[in-house]
């Protein structure tokens, strides 16, 4: 007879958030999936916490990974320990994603969140909250305006000076902070003071468990809607000027989730302003220059979205590596006079995807107007005029037209692909 295929395993793996109290905050559901598990796992501070089980105790590997957690439970019950709430910046959502919500059963304790704000009296759904666990700090910038309320999770002890410096260098240097450490614990203690006190004292350094508070005092805080001034980005004249880059993000359309791809990335403005409409969009720049391609990165730090990525190459080339999943929307600002850019850009584009590109020469004009024809969409002539002085009275300057394309792929074709 043939040999048949290994089963697949089908024991659930149970994850228990645990708080700063440790065993003593457990519920009786979560002590007795402790108790019932062949394997405990979890870092080492987590596992500590946990006396008397008689199950086989395994750290989290360095560097981080949840692959080995399948291969455990395909034989053995395994129980994850993780901090407060394992669905909240935790590792609830990756054993999810490596497993399956079928085979997983999360019983989450209060998240830092929930606590600092129950400490603060704040709202919970009003307030954002920033990670700076394996992630840049910069992404707070982009949360910070007069009179906005965030929490931020931090890496370590560092973490809350190094956040009241970025602060200072924001222009909220009076903003006040609050630093809540250990909460939910025993040792559980609160530090009160303004961002530029406690940048002004370097040596402070708080638990490695804390959760910094802000709640900003007036500054120079940006919109999160496309068409920031020009002058918030370094550039070289490679910029899409604020009134286009405003239609341009307008006709992209991004939503939560979405990718970009942004050809000829110049100063980065397009993917930037993309990634600041919502936390969860992302975007990948191509740009052939070095220079331009550093001063992007240095753009997307300054303005919040250090997760913007450049790829450094000439396209079509340096777009057949498709850089991960289909992109949402294309904007073509450069390249559009390459043999195979537009071509490339729309094979790699998702069925329902939007493409879009901007022409200012006549050669350019030409290449789109030839890809419409090709693909379809629709063309729009944007020129904008600005005072200028003449003499001791005020003209208008027109500033050199702008033709946009705008196509979207149709659905049909994820049949044909």
């Amino acid at each position: 007879m043939p040999e048949r295929d290994a089963p697949t395993p089908t024991r659930t793996v149970s994850v228990v958030g645990i708080g700063d109290d440790g065993w003593a905050g457990l519920s009786e559901a979560a002590r007795a999936l402790v108790g019932a598990a062949d394997v405990l796992v979890g870092g080492a501070r987590h596992l500590a916490m946990v006396e008397g089980a008689a199950a086989e105790r395994v750290r989290w590997p360095s560097p981080f990974s949840v692959d080995f957690v399948a291969a455990l439970a395909g034989a053995r019950q395994v129980c994850v320990l993780a901090s407060g709430d394992p669905m909240f910046y935790g590792v609830g959502a990756a054993l999810v994603r490596e497993l399956g919500a079928e085979r997983v059963v999360v019983l989450p304790a209060p998240s830092s969140a929930s606590l600092a704000c129950a400490r603060l009296g704040w709202s919970v759904q009003a307030v954002p909250v920033v990670s700076a666990v394996g992630r840049p700090l910069a992404g707070l910038a982009a949360e910070l305006f007069a009179g906005a309320r965030v929490l931020l999770l931090s890496a370590d002890g560092s973490t809350p000076g190094r956040a009241a410096a970025l602060l200072g260098e924001c222009g909220f240097g009076t903003s006040a902070v609050t630093v809540l450490e250990h909460l939910g614990g025993p040792a559980e203690s609160t530090w009160r003071g303004t961002a530029d006190a406690l940048a002004a004292a370097p040596e402070r350094r708080f638990a490695d468990l804390n959760v910094v508070a802000i709640e900003c005092a007036d500054g120079p805080g940006l919109s999160r809607a496309p068409g920031l001034a020009d002058d918030a980005y370094a550039h070289d004249g490679q910029l899409t000027k604020r009134e286009i880059r405003a239609v341009t993000l307008a006709v992209l359309g991004p939503r939560p989730g979405e990718l970009l791809w942004d050809v000829g990335a110049g100063s980065g403005s397009i993917g930037i302003e993309w990634m600041r409409t919502h936390p969860s969009c992302r975007a990948v720049g191509f740009e052939t220059r070095e220079d331009r391609a550093e001063r992007a990165r240095a753009n997307a730090v300054a303005l919040g979205v250090p997760a913007l990525r450049i790829v450094v190459g000439r396209a079509p080339e340096a777009l057949r590596e498709r850089v991960g999943r289909a992109p949402d929307a294309v904007f073509i600002g450069g390249g559009l006079t390459v043999p195979g850019v537009v071509e490339e850009c729309w094979a790699a584009l998702r069925p329902g995807g939007r493409l879009v590109a901007n022409a200012v020469v006549a050669e350019t004009e030409a290449e789109v107007l030839r890809h419409r024809a090709a693909y379809g969409g629709e063309l729009t002539r944007l020129q904008v005029t600005r005072s200028a002085p003449v003499g001791r009275f005020t003209g208008w300057r027109p500033a050199m037209p702008v033709t946009q394309w705008v196509a979207v792929k149709p659905l049909s074709d994820a049949n044909e692909e």
